[in-house]
């Protein structure tokens, strides 16, 4: 499939891995997907994300995927539900953090089982990130485009739940602002 990429989709799925890397992750996550994205000049999906404002709330957006990553990967939806249960994520994520440390449900790289096969001593992808791989391409296949651009990640992004489309939504891009500027 990756033959079918652009060199901007190329650039993000490797600049989602370097990001991380660079963060000490298990795995590759569509949070890295977005933060390649933002990293993007010149292309569909920069201009997009420039166009519908994000591009100048990268700090927040960054923000914004650590909590979630903090919160071992619950969007805030998940975090407002659980509470409505009784269950205050905050409180449980800061008795997890004092027992195991800081960011101890954030995934770091070096535990077992989580990131599965590393691949050229690469981080591998999470299901997450190789879902929006798979639904780039079914966007792709779907506007009638033979290749896979920088823009269909980004739609792939903001098409299901979770917290990636929760924090694009939470920064004024959604699913119908990126299909619309794209025309």
């Amino acid at each position: 499939m990756f033959e079918r990429f652009t060199k901007d989709a190329r650039a993000v799925v490797l600049g989602a891995v370097e990001h991380a890397e660079r963060r000490g992750a298990d795995s590759v996550d569509g949070g890295h997907m977005l933060l390649a994205l933002l990293d993007r000049e010149a292309s569909r999906a920069s201009f997009v994300l420039a166009s519908l404002g994000a591009a100048r709330h990268r700090d927040s957006i960054e923000e914004a995927l650590s909590g979630a990553r903090r919160r071992g990967g619950l969007s805030q939806a998940d975090t407002d539900a659980l509470a409505g249960l009784g269950i205050d994520v905050a409180a449980i994520v800061s008795r997890v953090e004092e027992a195991h440390g800081e960011g101890a449900l954030a995934g770091a790289r070096g535990k077992a089982g989580r990131g599965g096969q590393r691949w050229l001593g690469r981080v591998p992808f999470s299901r997450e990130a190789k879902d929006a791989l798979v639904k780039s391409l079914r966007i792709a296949t779907a506007r009638r485009d033979r290749r896979i651009g920088d823009e269909h990640i980004l739609l792939a992004l903001t098409a299901g739940p979770g917290v990636v489309a929760e924090v694009l939504a939470d920064h004024g891009v959604t699913h119908a602002g990126v299909d619309r500027v794209l025309g």
